[in-house]
């Protein structure tokens, strides 16, 4: 089990069910993207809801590009899966006796269960920790970075990993290895992610040899704090669904001019709206204004929030907020069927890191920590069952000396090369991007990669390369695909109707070459 979030914790105490689990995680295990997450979960439990009102919200947001079968999975499962982690000790807000669902952007009902208003991350981590923590079976490793995944006989058979402490580096062997890395978000300049969003899993499992899917889709939040001295800090999608509103630098509401639902029109279209709008008017950020609403509901309703704005001097409920796009989530991955088996066998993955389809071409808001509970579970059964049919004769893994292929070395000014790289992503594979900027971020990325084609013993540097190689990933990806569809916008062709536009693109290692699928 390869990472600690939301589908890692899940997953792995459904392993521990079956066997014994050990949970690897770079740093400190509560560093996690699932710990940060604000907004809320996205579940059809009101009694004004049915899944069948998710089921359509979800593929009208993911444009086409969705698998019905995995978006089915998650919409009937997810109520199972949040009552359960309720009766594991999660506690969600409430008015009254009753759970107090909020609204946000492209939901056609009130479905988003908060806790503590905007920390809901936070107490689901914490309630599937604790719950972890119960089984004698799982065992924790904290600051042991995986380097790469074994592969043997065309089979994942474990990982080569990186003590961070000791910089010892040794191969643990497993039956089945489930990754739940997280996504990629630190690519970019401007990201809502934490600092080990480096797209680990996804540069493993590419190098291992299986499919990467959809890698275009990166969603922009529309609306992270924009301060010149500070890190993006993610301002929710429930402002807005609670009421606030957008205006440009010259304090004019816009959004009513991009789309009919103006504030609560889908995420791709107010990040573009906004990037449109601080274009117009040659700004660097937007205004997003709360100052109509209550102080006393914004201070309960956002606690995390207020208080870290007032960390900044910006008292949001006088104040109108300086926002701004930000890189936020990867709809793209390691592509997975409905159980979480990816194309190579034995390794399997589940989370962020994951591409199942379930978002298409974009994300709806706060399905992600529900697909973490659905198909974390869903994974380890598959990973269990899997292990059962291989059974224990599978022979010696070999050694980390053998995989390294001689000894690790160290990458000049890795600092240096990271930052380089966060701008050209930013510049040229952003928000907006065109057929020759994205050809000439391909020029430098595949410079680059010369550079880190080598084993390296430091983390840091591990870190550069993987993001180095999703990075080629996703600009190679968003060349190949003309037209722009949900997140993914090409300014030198806006319009979705083409030929081709459903269809899947498609990254593997062995041909180093983009091929497509078409949606199934």
């Amino acid at each position: 089990m390869i990472g600690s979030g939301v589908a890692g914790l899940r997953a792995a105490i459904e392993l521990s069910r079956h066997g014994r689990v050990l949970m690897l995680t770079k740093g400190n295990p509560l560093e996690s993207s699932s710990i940060h997450a604000q907004g809320g979960v996205a579940v059809a439990l009101s009694e004004e809801d049915d899944v069948s009102f998710h089921l359509n919200d979800t593929l009208k947001a993911g444009h086409g590009l969705c698998r019905r079968d995995a978006v089915r999975v998650l919409v009937e499962e997810g109520p199972g899966r949040i009552r359960e982690l309720i009766a594991w000790g999660a506690r969600f807000d409430k008015i009254g006796s009753k759970f107090a669902f909020a609204h946000e952007a492209a939901h056609s009902r009130s479905r988003i269960l908060r806790a503590r208003g905007d920390a809901t991350g936070n107490e689901m981590v914490r309630a599937l920790t604790v719950q972890a923590r119960r089984q004698k079976r799982i065992q924790r490793l904290g600051h042991h970075f995986t380097v790469d995944l074994v592969v043997t006989g065309g089979r994942c058979r474990g990982a080569l990993v990186l003590d961070e402490a000791t910089g010892a580096r040794f191969v643990v062997p497993a039956r089945a290895v489930i990754l739940s890395t997280g996504g990629a978000g630190q690519l970019y300049a401007r990201t809502t992610n934490p600092p080990n969003a480096t797209g680990d899993g996804m540069a493993m499992a590419y190098r291992a040899g299986a499919v990467l899917e959809d890698m275009e889709f990166v969603q922009f939040h529309p609306t992270a704090l924009y301060l010149p001295n500070s890190p993006p800090f993610l301002l929710t999608e429930a402002i807005r669904g609670e009421g606030g509103r957008l205006r440009n630098i010259k304090g004019e509401l816009f959004m009513h001019r991009y789309h009919p639902d103006a504030e609560l029109a889908p995420r791709d279209i107010v990040a573009r709206a906004i990037w449109s709008e601080m274009a117009a008017t040659r700004s660097r950020h937007v205004y997003l204004d709360a100052t109509h609403l209550s102080a006393s509901f914004i201070k309960q309703r956002f606690p995390t929030i207020y208080a870290t704005c007032l960390h900044y001097d910006i008292d949001m409920t006088e104040e109108w907020i300086p926002v701004s796009p930000s890189a936020h989530y990867m709809m793209g991955g390691v592509r997975t069927d409905v159980h979480g088996a990816t194309s190579l066998p034995g390794l399997f993955a589940a989370g962020e890191v994951a591409c199942s389809g379930v978002h298409g071409a974009n994300r709806l808001a706060s399905n992600s920590l529900l697909e973490g509970m659905v198909f974390g579970r869903r994974a380890a059964l598959s990973a269990v069952a899997y292990a059962r049919r291989q059974g224990r004769a599978a022979g010696p893994v070999p050694s980390a000396r053998e995989i390294d292929g001689g000894p690790p070395g160290s990458l000049e000014d890795a600092e240096k090369l990271r930052s380089s790289l966060r701008r050209v992503m930013w510049g040229k594979v952003g928000l907006a991007r065109t057929g020759d900027s994205l050809a000439g971020a391909l020029g430098q990325l595949s410079r680059w990669e010369r550079l880190v084609s080598r084993p390296f013993a430091a983390r840091l540097d591990l870190e550069v390369k993987n993001m180095v190689q999703v990075a080629r990933c996703i600009a190679e990806a968003a060349l190949w695909r003309p037209a722009s569809i949900g997140a993914h916008y090409r300014a030198d062709s806006p319009k979705t109707a083409r030929p081709g536009r459903l269809q899947h693109s498609r990254v593997e290692r062995p041909s180093q070459k983009l091929t497509v699928k078409r949606k199934q």
